[in-house]
């Protein structure tokens, strides 16, 4: 239960918890929680939660995973404005909680960040054959070589430079909003609002045996209606997953305290418009009975005979999951280095290059995993392992925030959370309805990487921490 002291998160420990360039400004962190939260799902979430889940009541689906999101981000918004540190959930909690709690954290983060890449890889491979193929190529490359490729590219861009690939995210982002805005353009003009029917549709029963925690409590609970609207908010709350990642660049940032918060809340309510306007797009569009499943959005256009925004789809997708992955990368790397710096992990991992300035060698080792995991693990069956991990450190930091408030009264704050201790509240409990949604392997597997995570901490963490030197010589730790 060892507690990192305040002041020595924020750099007054050791010099290299100020050894990062600052250049992030408070539009760059917009953009950067755009390039994480507005991918592929984008262009495919709300059709596919239409016609299996919510239908038109799909819309009030996505409002509710983005106020869930959005009472998260508040409480991370608070914590990141007291403690602006690179490890984000990690650094927090181990400033409110203990060294055991941080570890907790950033294992759970590493877990999400670091399969995340490998999936967002792996189905812009898909995306970029398709898009390949359209333009005449054919089959010619492999998915496994595309998905190696992109990989390696954008790990190479983060360990050579933040700044140049500050300039990538920008141009990429604006282009892959270009894109949203002509499919939600587009699609308006073949707006039916008799295809919303009633909007919230006749719930039917349940087809199959529940595999949800929710599901084994309650028993198999059917589909669409007002239940439906509910059940499909886990799924789309996949979409806002990333906001997070934005506080993992603090300690880059010009005038942390007040820009990050600023940019997390920013980000995450443009990309709540942004999917909602789609939604809206994509029920009027078609009727929900008749939505595809596959490739909903394309086959749509296709049908009304828009066969020029297929490529759009294609292009905007293919874009927003390169930006997805860059972000993914970025923000693991930061994480991973803070561990590594505070001695949880191997603290070469947390050198900096001396020629390039950047944590080059522990982004190099992120980027060479998630190659691996994209080429030999079945990543995509184990996509919401990316959610759990995420959902979990939401839950440590909403649940921080009230702890915080005792411990470090005091402590400075450029934004606070309103309304607290009820908005935490809210945020534990919206979190844990997300968690119980997932599925009962899900959290199977989750346990087992845990497990596995606090046997290494026994193992090499607990041993070589800030606070080690200090318990071999008998020195007290701080509580």
């Amino acid at each position: 239960m060892r507690r990192l002291p305040l002041a020595d998160a924020i750099g007054l420990r050791t010099g290299a918890r100020h050894s990062l360039h600052r250049l992030y400004r408070p539009a760059d962190l917009v953009v950067l929680g755009l390039g994480v939260m507005i991918g592929a799902g984008i262009f495919s979430m709300a059709g596919r939660q239409a016609a299996t889940t919510a239908g038109p009541g799909v819309i009030l689906s996505f409002m509710i995973a983005g106020i869930a999101c959005m009472l998260a981000a508040l409480c991370y918004a608070e914590l990141a404005s007291a403690i602006p540190a690179s490890g984000s959930a990690y650094t927090f909690a181990y400033v409110i909680f203990g060294e055991v709690w941080a570890w907790v954290v950033g294992w759970a983060l590493i877990l999400e960040t670091q399969l995340a890449a490998a999936v967002v890889a792996r189905v812009w491979a898909i995306y970029a054959t398709q898009t390949l193929a359209d333009l005449g190529f054919g089959q010619a490359i492999p998915q496994g070589v595309l998905a190696a490729f992109v990989l390696a590219t954008l790990t190479a861009t983060v360990a050579l430079s933040a700044r140049i690939g500050l300039r990538a995210l920008w141009v990429i982002v604006v282009a892959k909003l270009l894109a949203i805005g002509a499919v939600i353009v587009v699609g308006a003009t073949h707006f039916d609002a008799a295809n919303l029917g009633g909007f919230i549709a006749p719930a039917q029963p349940s087809s199959g045996p529940a595999d949800t925690v929710l599901g084994l409590l309650l028993g198999p609970t059917g589909s669409f209606g007002w239940f439906g609207v509910f059940a499909a908010a886990p799924a789309i709350a996949f979409a806002y997953v990333g906001f997070d990642l934005v506080a993992t660049a603090s300690e880059e940032t010009v005038d942390a305290p007040r820009a990050v918060p600023q940019g997390m809340i920013r980000s995450l309510a443009i990309a709540t418009v942004l999917y909602i306007a789609t939604a809206v797009v994509m029920v009027g569009m078609v009727p929900y009975t008749r939505i595809a499943q596959e490739a909903p959005l394309t086959a749509a256009f296709e049908t009304l005979g828009e066969h020029v925004m297929v490529h759009v789809i294609n292009v905007g997708a293919v874009l927003g999951l390169t930006t997805v992955i860059l972000v993914l990368i970025a923000g693991q790397t930061r994480i991973v280095y803070a561990m590594a710096r505070d001695g949880l992990l191997p603290r070469r991992l947390g050198r900096l290059s001396r020629r390039y300035h950047t944590p080059s060698t522990v982004t190099l080792v992120i980027g060479t995993v998630a190659i691996l995991l994209a080429q030999l693990a079945p990543v995509l069956m184990l996509e919401q392992l990316v959610v759990i991990g995420t959902l979990f450190a939401f839950l440590m930091v909403s649940v921080g925030v009230v702890v915080a408030r005792r411990t470090m009264p005091s402590a400075p704050r450029e934004f606070t959370v309103p309304l607290s201790p009820l908005i935490p509240a809210l945020s534990v409990l919206a979190t844990l309805w997300l968690m119980i949604n997932l599925r009962v392997q899900t959290w199977v597997w989750f346990t087992a990487w845990m497990a596995v995570g606090l046997l290494v901490y026994l193992a090499y963490g607990r041993r070589r921490s800030p606070f080690a030197a200090d318990l071999a010589r008998g020195g007290r730790h701080r509580r």
